[in-house]
């Protein structure tokens, strides 16, 4: 995307970083001369993550997390400070979601999205923050989801922690613009990916259904929306910050992704049924 090494030195944290978005994310920002710091709960997701982030030539470091829990923020913090000396970039990409009723929704599930996505990534902006503040200097990117301003049915959890970390976004932009820290978010439609498939279209008729609807008439590739995230965390959007970039195709400016699933409760049968037809495959 860019021709010289933008990001080159500066040290980017990506939480939820060894698969999908967070991953192309990372990869990005390897490309221009980051070094890495990938998390996940899963060490599984940190190994593959981590060698196909080490075929730009990157350094990368793992760690296993829950940003569910501040002790382990605290020592992860701390071991990326003893490591590097430095914290530039916090990606808060750690999420919990599937499309599920709201008044079917079970309490855990409410609770398991909320601590994930709204508590996790304020935990994380907040320790890691405090690294910035000393340096005076930092940059914040928040991974939201249109539905946080247009609704959608079936992600009432997930709508309501991404509607919480968008008021954060600017909220911190605003408080924290002092000590010449930046906060955006982006906002992404659907985009390709397997994690996509399994929870929003698992079916070749919902897929098709949901894309049609997008103005541009196909789903946004990874790594579209990784190059967007770069942009914002790059030298080139340094007069940028409480903004949320939307990367949906057009798709929130007509009837938004929530109107893409009109049936919810045939969605979840079709779901649940694909889901069994691919088990008995397996």
């Amino acid at each position: 995307m860019f021709e010289k090494p933008i990001l080159e030195n500066q040290v980017a944290i990506v939480t939820g970083g060894g698969t999908g978005l967070g991953k192309a994310i990372a990869v990005q920002y390897a490309k221009h001369g980051a070094k890495i710091v990938i998390c996940s709960r899963s060490a599984e997701h940190l190994e593959s993550g981590k060698a196909d982030i080490e075929t730009t030539g990157a350094e990368v470091m793992t760690w296993q997390l829950d940003v569910r829990e501040t002790d382990q923020i605290k020592i992860f913090t701390k071991a990326v400070m003893e490591r590097f000396g430095r914290i530039d970039i916090l990606v808060n990409n750690a999420a919990g979601n599937f499309i599920y009723p709201a008044e079917k929704l079970p309490l855990r599930g409410w609770k398991s999205v909320i601590d994930i996505v709204l508590n996790g990534s304020f935990f994380c902006s907040q320790i890691i923050g405090q690294e910035m503040i000393k340096r005076n200097s930092g940059q914040i990117l928040n991974i939201l989801a249109t539905y946080a301003w247009t609704g959608g049915p079936g992600t009432i959890h997930s709508a309501s922690a991404k509607a919480g970390v968008l008021a954060m976004t600017r909220t911190l932009a605003v408080e924290w613009a002092q000590h010449n820290i930046r906060v955006n978010a982006i906002a992404p439609g659907p985009f390709d990916s397997q994690g996509a498939k399994v929870r929003l279209w698992p079916t070749e008729e919902i897929e098709a259904n949901i894309r049609n609807k997008v103005p541009l008439k196909r789903f946004a590739g990874v790594e579209e929306v990784a190059q967007a995230a770069l942009y914002l965390s790059s030298p080139y959007a340094s007069y940028i910050t409480g903004e949320c970039l939307t990367i949906d195709g057009g798709a929130w400016l007509g009837k938004g992704i929530g109107d893409m699933v009109e049936n919810l409760d045939e969605f979840v049968q079709m779901r649940e049924a694909a889901k069994r037809a691919k088990r008995e495959q397996s």
